[in-house]
């Protein structure tokens, strides 16, 4: 666009043929303002007024000169600034008036060529606040698709509770009952119990546990900061050592960030039970700051391998944090255990 602006001001001008070195330059300079009248409307509608004001009262009253000014009108009023486009408008006309009266204009004329230049101006403005319409229906738009999807996913998330439910629970019931009764009946005829059968009963327990959690996280979706303590309650009493300390002043935070850190911290002490060995306690440190809430999760027990290869809960992890342009970094604690341990902006 800026260069077609360009060859119109100057073809203009140079039809005319009143313009010099100053007035092309004084042209040309508006016109390339109009490369930023998008990132920065406000300064490109500042200097392009003073272009157009400058070139009426210093070669001649000529509305085209105001052309950049009135496509930098249309922006300042779409960025929602519509106080500062009258200002530049009133400017701009009153430019006009002087300009026609140093031409020697009679004052009624002057005035009402004035006048008529300002309806020029404030169709640019009205273009602006229909420009600013549109961006509002699509934002609406765009919301609307955002809740629709989050329904969606809502739905899915029950659905798949469902299926967990019916299937994968009644399984391992059944096999957690069957290994029960296997070990009942080893014992009371004064047998060995064989080690692979308390493994898998052991197993089977801990299966449970881990599933009747996923299927709590996939019903409910409202988790929030202020529950961390019910979290390490219900960690505790599954025989996780677990402290929690909250570092600075509680407040809410959006409702993106509070499901992730909630869900960060609770993945994180998953891991401290399946990875951290009998024995080990978890530290739980929630720090609020100016820019958002840190997360750390230290534990003194075994490392979980290499943390080059994270796994699926890690990996989870990872996503939440990159998709709320957080940081996060996890890994064997020199001291001995593992390290978690997340920064999310507010």
């Amino acid at each position: 666009m800026p260069p077609v602006v360009a060859g119109a001001l100057v073809l203009n001008a140079a039809l005319t043929g009143t313009a010099g070195p100053i007035g092309y330059a004084l042209l040309l300079g508006s016109a390339a303002l109009l490369y930023f009248h998008r990132t920065s409307p406000r300064p490109v509608l500042a200097l392009a007024t003073a272009c157009a004001v400058a070139y009426m009262l210093s070669v001649e009253a000529e509305i085209v000169a105001g052309l950049p000014a009135m496509i930098a009108l249309a922006s300042v009023v779409r960025a929602g600034q519509r106080s500062f486009a009258v200002t530049a408008a009133l400017t701009l006309t009153s430019g006009m008036v002087a300009a026609y009266l140093l031409a020697g204009q009679p004052v009624v004329e002057a005035v009402k060529g004035g006048g008529l230049v300002m309806g020029w101006f404030v169709a640019a403005m009205a273009m602006g606040v229909a420009l600013l319409g549109a961006d509002e229906r699509a934002a609406e738009a765009e919301r609307t698709r955002e809740e629709a999807a989050l329904r969606r996913a809502e739905q899915e998330r029950l659905r798949i509770a469902r299926e967990l439910h019916d299937t994968l629970t009644h399984e391992i019931s059944i096999i957690k009952v069957q290994a029960g009764v296997a070990v009942h009946l080893a014992r009371k005829r004064g047998d060995a119990v064989p080690a692979a059968l308390e493994a898998i009963q052991e197993a089977s327990g801990q299966a449970m546990r881990e599933l009747r959690a996923t299927l709590e996280a996939l019903r409910d979706d409202t988790v929030a900061l202020a529950r961390l303590p019910g979290l390490v309650e219900r960690t505790k009493a599954a025989g996780q050592d677990v402290r929690l300390t909250v570092e600075g002043r509680p407040r809410p935070l959006p409702e993106p960030v509070e499901q992730a850190a909630y869900r960060i911290v609770q993945e994180a002490l998953t891991n401290v039970s399946k990875h951290a060995g009998d024995g080990a306690a978890a530290d739980v440190v929630v720090g609020y700051g100016t820019a958002g809430v840190t997360l750390k999760v230290d534990d003194n027990g075994r490392a979980p391998g290499s943390a080059s290869q994270p796994g699926v809960g890690l990996t989870g992890m990872r996503e939440r944090v990159s998709a709320l342009g957080g940081s996060l970094s996890a890994g064997p604690r020199p001291e001995g255990g593992f390290s978690v341990r997340a920064e999310l902006p507010a």
